[in-house]
């Protein structure tokens, strides 16, 4: 059986479920587990209610820089502060598949796009804007509360959208995000860190989202892929998670018998099967 998971983002919308659940019946429908998470994701880009592609969050500088990365068993592409592109995801794509490279960044990642004839696309939108202008004034205000205080996390929480899939016993990952609006330019988080935010291997695939510096500190995503076959997939992600605490941290995870969608705060997500 085939089997994907999407995710809209710990600490997002519980209501969003329903939306992620469409994106992900339509993505389950492309022949092989790489196209699947990208097509689960580039919806997500293309949806203003998710924080990627038009629905990125813009920075304290006004910029709005976007992360992707995807990942097979053996290989790995990402993109780090891209710009002016409406899906990241796809660049990431292209630079597994047609660069010698693993990861592209800032103009070079823009440069790269352009020559394989991505068009230039604001993803600049009303609420991105209100976002941020929020942000300054309380940063002007000196309102701005402690990193993981609830207040922040309801309204400036920088997150991800992302997808594993196994089809046709082959699997697959993929991860894109817009940042946060309480971050300087250039600020990396761990969506296309490989090990932190995505890992995928002959064993299974698994994409985390959350607060992404504890992410990339605590190594998450492998940590849990290193783990399967150890007990249940459920138990080994529920063990991970709760050494965060109170950080805001979120998984999705697959491997050849199990499945898993987990978190320590709301995250809208959709686990779907079917047979071919």
């Amino acid at each position: 059986m085939d089997v994907l998971i999407a995710h809209g983002g710990a600490s997002h919308r519980e209501d969003l479920r329903k939306i992620v659940e469409k994106y992900a019946f339509n993505a389950i429908e492309e022949e092989n587990a790489l196209n699947a998470v990208i097509k689960a994701v580039m919806l997500m880009e293309d949806d203003p209610e998710f924080n990627a592609g038009t629905g990125s969050n813009m920075r304290v500088d006004g910029s709005i820089q976007m992360d992707a990365a995807v990942m097979v068993p053996g290989d790995f592409g990402a993109v780090i502060n891209i710009e002016y592109v409406k899906n990241p995801v796809l660049v990431a794509r292209d630079v597994m598949l047609r660069s010698p490279h693993m990861i592209l960044a800032g103009d070079g990642a823009l440069k790269f796009a352009r020559k394989l004839g991505y068009e230039y696309y604001d993803p600049s939108t009303e609420e991105a804007i209100k976002r941020r202008e929020r942000v300054l004034q309380k940063l002007k205000n000196g309102e701005i509360p402690s990193y993981y205080h609830p207040q922040f996390l309801a309204e400036f929480l920088g997150d991800t959208v992302g997808a594993v899939a196994r089809i046709n016993g082959e699997f697959a990952a993929a991860v894109s995000t817009g940042g946060t609006s309480l971050t300087l330019r250039g600020r990396v988080g761990d969506s296309p860190i490989i090990g932190a935010g995505i890992y995928c291997g002959k064993k299974g695939a698994v994409v985390a989202t959350g607060i992404g510096e504890e992410i990339m500190r605590r190594m998450l995503s492998f940590r849990i892929y290193n783990r399967i076959g150890e007990k249940c997939l459920e138990e080994i992600c529920r063990e991970e998670i709760e050494k965060f605490g109170d950080i805001p941290v979120g998984v999705i995870a697959i491997s050849d018998e199990d499945v898993c969608a987990i978190s320590n705060r709301s995250m809208p997500y959709a686990i779907v099967k079917t047979q071919r």
